[in-house]
């Protein structure tokens, strides 16, 4: 039997009329589709005009561990197993990490049919720099581990794009905005694509305020990247110098140490040295 292939087929994350053509044609011929949602995925093969002649299963983030030696046995036996999920790129913050590393561990064809995505759409429409970005995903959801993560990014100088739930929204906002600067520029791109799609730009003490009313819908969020700021010398005198003046403004050590880090082209545990030895 024919060696199988695992296709990872891009959905739209909003307009149907959005679909790449190809994603019908490989609906069509697939020997089984994982869905992460069978009744969604149903709609979405009914809006595209597809007749699903193979096996459906689910494949959501409850059953996914369990499920995929299922699905890697079919790939084995020779099927073309697609995988979608509700929107957007399998296992870009979905289901489907697990199945790509098992197929690619045993050397299981891996393709994937290219469609819209959340975090390009929201990065072009943002307004702000585009050559450098990192993706972050959703934050943690308990604040303290929320402002961890926050405060490793401080100095992060490339732009950063974020998925959040709506009805955390304003509080990731507020605490983007206490550990990366509430002057920092950033973008609340809404329900991107959908009817009610709305794109908010500024400050991110001013969106933080914005969202206190609440939000609804698909949110992801972009934020700038840090400025470097002047050049910094890599003496001790200089170093606690310029980490005094951050801290003197407002900036809490830790992030001071990382941004001073930044300006004077060292590693923070250096610069975390010098600043507590001349205490």
């Amino acid at each position: 039997m024919a060696d199988g292939v695992l296709v990872l087929a891009g959905t739209p994350i909003g307009r149907v009329a959005d679909a790449p053509p190809r994603l019908a044609e490989e609906l069509a011929k697939a020997d089984l589709v994982a869905a992460e949602d069978t009744r969604r995925f149903r709609r979405l093969a009914a809006d595209l005009g597809v007749e699903v002649g193979g096996r459906v299963v689910s494949y959501f983030e409850g059953n996914e561990s369990a499920r995929t030696p299922t699905l890697v046995e079919a790939l084995e036996a020779g099927e073309r197993v697609v995988l979608v999920t509700d929107a957007g790129m399998p296992s870009v913050s979905d289901p489907g990490y697990r199945l790509v590393a098992a197929a690619v561990e045993r050397g299981i064809t891996v393709t994937a049919v290219p469609g819209p995505s959340a975090v390009l759409t929201a990065l072009a429409v943002s307004g702000l720099p585009v050559d450098r970005f990192c993706f972050e995903g959703f934050l943690p959801r308990k604040a303290g581990e929320r402002a961890r993560r926050l405060a490793a990014l401080a100095a992060e100088p490339r732009t950063m794009v974020f998925f959040e739930a709506p009805h955390r929204t304003a509080a990731a906002l507020a605490a983007m905005a206490e550990a990366l600067g509430a002057d920092r520029p950033a973008a609340v791109c809404r329900e991107l694509t959908k009817t009610y799609e709305e794109i908010r730009r500024g400050h991110l003490a001013e969106l933080a305020a914005w969202a206190e009313d609440g939000v609804r819908g698909e949110i992801t969020i972009v934020v700038s990247g840090a400025t470097a700021g002047p050049a910094v010398a890599s003496d001790p005198d200089s170093l606690r110098a310029a980490v005094a003046a951050l801290e003197e403004d407002g900036m809490r050590r830790k992030d001071a140490i990382a941004q001073v880090a930044v300006q004077a082209g060292l590693p923070k545990r250096e610069v975390y040295q010098v600043v507590h030895v001349g205490e």
